[in-house]
């Protein structure tokens, strides 16, 4: 069985890629990227441990309710956790699903780094973005990019270079108050949960 270390997940969110999507955030990150948008999920600790199934099954279900064009995996680092990632991403793509996953490893990086699991999560990804953030170099002319130098790589003929936009005016983001009362903030320019 494959496990999780889950941050955070969103059922539904039209801010994390291109349509509707699920998003989910895993714990954990050795890049430690200066500015980095979601400084909570760096530290390598137990967060909400659950298996790849329970997932799988949580993802359907929102696909379900939401009619969801696809999942997007962020962190974190979610090529530290891709033998877990990988069982979801091959689940969700055979059920119609797309994938999109942010890594701060470039993917040369991925190539000579082996991490366990790395080539079945590449194997069901649609898009990859890839690079760390630099904060000295900021994008505003692409979606869902921090910086100039992080690359989309697009390893199926699901999507094509068109999902990028041109000249995006202003980076969105949408809004939540949680059971608890919490504010949650998902999209550009961080998430804050």
């Amino acid at each position: 069985m494959s496990w999780l270390n889950l941050a955070s997940w969103i059922p539904c969110t039209e801010v994390e890629g291109p349509g509707r999507r699920a998003a989910l955030w895993v714990q954990g990150c050795d890049k430690r990227c200066i500015g980095c948008c979601n400084p909570g999920y760096l530290k390598i600790m137990e967060r909400d441990i659950l298996s790849a199934e329970t997932m799988i099954e949580r993802l359907l279900a929102a696909h379900d309710e939401w009619g969801l064009e696809g999942v997007t995996f962020l962190g974190g680092e979610p090529f530290l956790q891709a033998q877990g990632l990988a069982v979801v991403a091959e689940a969700v793509s055979r059920a119609g699903l797309s994938v999109m996953t942010f890594t701060g490893y470039t993917l040369e990086e991925l190539n000579d780094l082996s991490l366990l699991g790395t080539r079945g999560l590449l194997a069901w990804t649609d898009v990859l973005v890839d690079g760390p953030y630099e904060a000295l170099n900021p994008d505003r002319s692409r979606n869902w990019v921090g910086s100039t130098n992080q690359r989309f790589h697009y390893l199926t003929d699901r999507y094509n270079s068109s999902i990028e936009g041109v000249d995006v005016p202003e980076r969105e983001v949408e809004w939540r108050i949680r059971d608890d009362g919490r504010l949650v903030v998902n999209g550009w320019p961080c998430t804050i949960r």
